[in-house]
């Protein structure tokens, strides 16, 4: 299977070249020309992901979305992630089915329970039901994908009974579910017929072999056959190792620092930077450096697609646009060699 390279952003608020942070308006526009911009590059996906916190934009993906199918040719579109605890399963299908009548074959659904918390107060959700609303939840989608209609004997909701959800997708939906490293979630992964996403943003990426291994592992003792499987990690390209070290660090440490100030980290230190740049999931350096890195990890996976997250806290946005330019143009070619 032909690997597919694609990038992903959360609509990390980023700094303008005056130091300011830019608006939340600004950095929405900002994302839908970083999707134009990657079809023009031959990527071949990008992912928009949901938060509900002043750091991130973006809160509702599927407007942007829709305006970056409009604009492009080629490019798949879809979320990473969706955090469906806190959303309607049902509203998801109507929402992805509509915007594959529009662009047919290239909009996509990533499920999970997303790393932070806020939509759980904001729509009046219970933090106690974290695990049996997005259980349930992601069940009804399984169902609502696989089946034209469907029954489901609820409890965070009333019963379906015989329910059919309109509009009806043309093909089935193309739904991944987001894993972090929990092998449970490996499992229902499977036994729900989901392409599986890992979520790597530290460490070693080979450490996720295990999860790999399970995954085919399941589908075999069922009698099923795999999805894809993609890798999501962090990461900045620039024409030198140390100039895409150095862009990337101020804006990605702040990040760093402001989310582990509410999870009890340790500041975060140039040399934990540079560390997790040679030896864990950050994928920082010249195109060359970048390529090697992501064939490896490609290779112990057996990956199907690879996304880069290629926002990081408040960056430049035209160091983001280089990222991506950098990443179509040089990155895919030498990456094409290397797993040729």
């Amino acid at each position: 299977m032909q690997l597919e390279l694609g990038i992903d952003t959360f609509g990390d608020v980023t700094r303008g070249e005056d130091g300011l942070l830019r608006s939340h308006a600004e950095v929405i526009r900002d994302t839908l020309a970083e999707g134009e911009l990657a079809d023009q590059v031959g990527l071949d996906y990008i992912g928009l992901g949901e938060h509900h916190r002043p750091d991130f934009a973006i809160s509702s993906t599927e407007p942007i979305l829709s305006a970056i199918l409009a604009r492009t040719e080629k490019i798949k579109a879809g979320t990473s992630v969706t955090v469906l605890s806190s959303d309607d399963p049902i509203r998801v299908f109507q929402r992805f089915a509509t915007l594959n009548a529009l662009a047919p074959g290239r909009a996509e659904i990533t499920i999970g329970r997303g790393s932070f918390t806020e939509s759980f107060p904001l729509f009046g959700l219970d933090l106690n039901d974290y695990e049996a609303l997005f259980t349930e939840k992601s069940q009804i989608l399984h169902l609502l994908a696989t089946q034209e209609e469907v029954s489901f004997d609820a409890q965070m909701r009333p019963p379906l009974k015989n329910v059919t959800v309109y509009p009806r997708p043309e093909a089935p939906l193309q739904i991944w579910r987001g894993v972090g490293g929990s092998p449970q979630s490996v499992v229902e992964t499977a036994a729900m017929q989901m392409d599986l996403m890992l979520a790597i943003i530290g460490g070693d990426s080979t450490r996720f072999k295990p999860h790999v291994d399970l995954y085919h592992r399941a589908h075999d003792q069922m009698g099923t056959k795999p999805g894809k499987i993609g890798v999501h990690s962090p990461g900045h390209i620039a024409e030198t190792d140390e100039i895409a070290q150095e862009e990337f660090y101020e804006g990605y440490a702040r990040m760093h620092d402001m989310i582990g100030r509410s999870r009890g980290w340790p500041p975060f230190r140039r040399e934990a930077y540079l560390s997790e740049i040679e030896h864990g999931s950050l994928y920082v350096g010249s195109p060359e450096t970048v390529a090697r890195k992501i064939a490896r990890t490609v290779k112990a996976l057996g990956l199907s697609r690879f996304t880069l997250k290629y926002s990081g806290g408040p960056q430049n946005p035209a160091h983001l646009r280089k990222t991506i330019e950098l990443y179509g143009t040089k990155v895919r070619p030498l990456l094409n060699e290397m797993l040729a």
